[in-house]
């Protein structure tokens, strides 16, 4: 009798441990929500799909802007279960105001916590904007179970990011880039005509698709501005934040996974800089999505998701024999 409450006991576990998204196999993941203790509070996370496919993790932009703009990702959860998370700071996660948390390596510590909490022994990584940046340093760290991984809107050059946007800005009006010059100088970047003049910006090369969606809204609505600023800066093409120095070009060779580079012919990652990053990654490729914007997947969804789909699928299957 004792014995068969042990069985029962070890049978309702494991189940608790399916359903709380916490096993040791991918496998098992189902769609389902919830949070992930992690240094400095809880991350929230969100699962979709259940196909026998790999596992794709997703990590968002900013630093500091929710994964809501990302949701078209979620198509691909018909072959496999897509995970999304947002770091902490953004969006369901815990909000924190702690500088010491806003670095690089908590960030790629918080992205171990949720592999381990959720059984991701082996996973497709996608990473947009400076979610490739998190990519790229998790990858250049040799984490075991990577199948393939996803440079989305790359940046994995800020010296090179602010130099193209740079030309980017060069394309607005004179009376646009005035104000966007005097609002820097003068630090006064919270005004209404600064906001109004990146805004013309942001809907050249951000999300060409007007009106936006609600999901870019949402994103926006709930970003952690101290975040974005404290490692960023006040906008896209004024990088004056902690990571105004990164700079991973002479590494990118140590990648050694089937890695695609996407992104958008309007993109603030231009097709040149990403074509560079390409030549420099031994198994990559690129894809160009045209008349899109750095938000390619809300810009092109069925274009962005088709060429995704297309490269996980040939990701997914075991390498030929030499």
């Amino acid at each position: 009798m004792c014995c068969m409450k042990i069985f029962i006991y070890l049978i309702a576990l494991s189940a608790t441990v399916i359903i709380c998204g916490c096993g040791n196999s991918s496998h098992k993941l189902t769609p389902s929500e919830g949070y992930i203790t992690v240094e400095g509070g809880k991350v929230w996370y969100r699962i979709v799909g259940n196909g026998p496919g790999t596992p794709l993790l997703v990590l968002h932009g900013g630093p500091g802007v929710p994964s809501y703009y990302l949701k078209p990702l979620a198509a691909l959860g018909d072959e496999r279960p897509v995970i999304f998370y947002d770091q902490l700071g953004a969006g369901h996660s815990d909000h924190i105001n702690d500088t010491s948390l806003w670095t690089i390596g908590h960030f790629l510590g918080e992205l171990q916590q949720v592999r381990d909490s959720l059984g991701l022994t082996k996973v497709h990584l996608y990473g947009h904007s400076w979610g490739s940046m998190l990519a790229t340093d998790y990858l250049l760290s040799h984490p075991t179970g990577v199948v393939s991984c996803i440079l989305a809107g790359p940046s994995l050059s800020i010296p090179r990011w602010a130099h193209d946007a740079d030309s980017l800005l060069k394309t607005l009006p004179d009376s646009v880039q005035t104000v966007i010059h005097k609002s820097e100088a003068a630090k006064t970047t919270d005004s209404p005509e600064y906001q109004a003049a990146v805004a013309q910006f942001y809907a050249l090369y951000l999300a060409r698709k007007l009106p936006w969606s609600a999901d870019i809204d949402s994103s926006f609505a709930q970003m952690n501005a101290g975040l974005y600023t404290y490692m960023d800066g006040p906008s896209e093409f004024t990088l004056t934040g902690t990571l105004r120095d990164y700079d991973r070009s002479d590494r990118l060779p140590e990648i050694s996974i089937p890695t695609l580079l996407i992104g958008g012919q309007y993109d603030e990652a231009v097709p040149s800089t990403v074509k560079y990053y390409q030549t420099l990654i031994p198994r990559s490729e690129q894809v160009i999505v045209p008349n899109a914007g750095h938000l390619t997947m809300q810009d092109d969804s069925a274009a962005y998701i088709g060429a995704i789909r297309d490269f996980l699928r040939r990701a997914d299957k075991p390498a030929s024999p030499e």
